[in-house]
């Protein structure tokens, strides 16, 4: 498993989860154990809070606006591990077909990404900034 960015929020309820699935006596026994090794992993592999730096190209643990280009439409979302999920702060993997067409593009980079319905998206990065400099929110 490769390294996997994780805010402090989702490491604590990642923990939690681990330990409430640890100590419990489930009756679906596959299911949990399959479920420990995936976040034993996913804790063991994160790195927890750590910001990236401050240059703005897209990468794990910054938050992104972009601009889909066909639409004008802007959104933003931290790019990072889908169990990071904050607040109302959308989360896109850096496997989605999305967060792969940005990973290190730089404010301003325009990308095209295919959704899985074949049609083809092109996308601006407005801003990148580290999530710990964004406010926060509830």
């Amino acid at each position: 498993m490769t390294t996997v960015w994780l805010t402090p929020q989702a490491h604590s309820r990642l923990r939690a989860e681990l330990d409430a699935l640890l100590a419990s006596g489930a009756d679906d026994v596959s299911s949990r154990q399959a479920r420990i090794r995936q976040l034993q992993d996913l804790l063991h592999n994160a790195v927890v809070g750590e910001d990236p730096p401050d240059d703005g190209i897209a990468e794990p643990g910054m938050v992104l606006t972009v601009r889909y280009d066909d639409t004008d439409e802007t959104e933003t979302f931290l790019l990072g591990t889908r169990t990071a999920e904050h607040g109302d702060l959308e989360v896109y993997s850096p496997e989605s077909p999305l967060g792969a067409a940005l990973t290190g593009a730089h404010q301003g980079d325009h990308r095209t990404y295919q959704t899985p319905t074949g049609a083809t998206v092109r996308v601006t990065l407005l801003k990148a900034v580290p999530y710990g400099h964004t406010a926060p929110r509830p």
